[in-house]
């Protein structure tokens, strides 16, 4: 089964019309994008857009074999002219499945929000999952659907619909996720494939012909990632963007609870506001156990205040006791620590601080602090497949 994207971007396009922000100014050539439209086999074509006879010409394709023309969208949207020879647009009703002359089988998705999804089945077995702007699956149950070799959806939008089909076994390693509905809200340029790559998704440019089933493509997900940056850098929000289209995922908060801390409660209130529902949490400095285990992907928030308690417990901040076997004490910790990153077969996300480029500290124990959490920072990295820094909230891929 092939799959044509006439069109990969949000209703009004990338970029939009009159509008100056940067995404907008630097969607030109491949980066431009037309609103997102499937033609598949030649024969299925999901959405019908403005341009899109010429967008198919473009791409090589001709809509004059249309069969059928379905409409995905919360609504009809502005009035589109049907180009000469196609059928008129139309719904498959929720639940209900349509059976083409070319061997198509199209089942309309429930969906979360308004619009409707299709799953396509084309006639040598190929599964295709397309879900409209905006929209997620709803009501599923692990193993209703069985596993998709294609999803085609709104990645950036609603990456907790991707969770939800990891969830139930609907996407798994091999399935092919293409990113669209794109607009300015997304990043430009690498960054955009970078952060869709976390997520186990790509984009493509317009006009592009994809093979239902051809897995070549499909990006690999970093086992072992490390986010370092400052204070208030983004570091936190990076990290989450990670895993946030994957389900069950354990944020693991080395902080702790602090009684009568006032400021330190809302920040673990902000954390748990952004994070999904669906996130459990652990409250522990313990992270060995845990990397050792199997099990859903850990998000470790954060390294510096892992090694805070460690050097607690072996009483790095009394110099007497520093030299008298603590030092020793607190490399084996953090050697302990790197060999679980390193042995663990969990998807790991670690958030830790940059804090040796700035103002050295007045007090010995302040450069003791800086100076192990360099080490920490590099020696945990050394197991990492990606290690990013964030600097005023943009990520830069130091390694992977």
């Amino acid at each position: 089964m092939e799959l044509t994207l006439l069109g990969t971007g949000a209703p009004a396009g990338l970029p939009r019309p009159d509008c100056p922000c940067a995404a907008c100014a630097g969607a030109l050539g491949d980066a431009a994008r037309a609103a997102t439209a499937l033609l598949v086999d030649g024969a299925l074509l999901l959405d019908l857009t403005p341009g899109a006879a010429f967008a198919a010409a473009r791409a090589g394709r001709s809509l004059g074999g249309v069969r059928q023309v379905l409409l995905s969208h919360p609504h009809d949207g502005p009035a589109v002219e049907v180009p000469a020879g196609l059928p008129q647009p139309g719904r498959v009703p929720e639940g209900r499945e349509l059976t083409l002359l070319t061997g198509h089988r199209v089942r309309a998705v429930a969906m979360d929000s308004p619009g409707t999804g299709y799953a396509v089945s084309g006639p040598d077995g190929q599964r295709l999952l397309y879900l409209p702007p905006g929209g997620a699956p709803a009501g599923l149950e692990e193993g209703s659907v069985g596993m998709y070799d294609m999803v085609v959806g709104d990645v950036v939008g609603r990456p907790d619909a991707l969770a939800k089909l990891r969830a139930v076994g609907a996407v798994g390693p091999a399935t092919d996720v293409i990113a669209v509905h794109l607009d300015h809200d997304v990043p430009p340029g690498a960054e955009t494939r970078r952060r869709l790559a976390a997520a186990g998704a790509r984009a493509v440019p317009d006009g592009t012909t994809l093979v239902v089933g051809a897995y070549e493509d499909v990006p690999d997900v970093p086992r072992r990632t490390l986010v370092v940056g400052g204070a208030r850098s983004g570091k936190s929000v990076e990290a989450e963007r990670r895993l946030e289209a994957f389900p069950d995922v354990l944020y693991v908060a080395t902080g702790g609870t602090r009684s009568g801390d006032n400021e330190w409660a809302e920040r673990v209130a902000a954390h748990r506001e952004r994070r999904p529902g669906s996130w459990r949490t652990a409250e522990t400095c313990d992270l060995v156990p845990l990397l050792s285990e199997g099990g859903a992907p850990l998000l470790i928030d954060c390294l510096s205040l892992w090694l805070t308690d460690a050097m607690d417990s072996v009483g790095a901040w009394d110099d007497a006791v520093w030299a008298d076997g603590g030092e020793r004490a607190l490399r084996g910790r953090v050697r302990e620590l790197t060999e679980a990153v390193r042995a663990t077969r969990r998807t790991v996300v670690a958030v830790s601080n940059e804090v040796g480029s700035g103002i050295v500290p007045a007090t010995a124990s302040g450069r003791r602090y800086r100076d192990e959490l360099g080490r920490l920072n590099a020696a945990f990295a050394g197991e990492c497949e990606q290690v990013v820094l964030v600097v005023a909230g943009q990520a830069l891929v130091l390694r992977g």
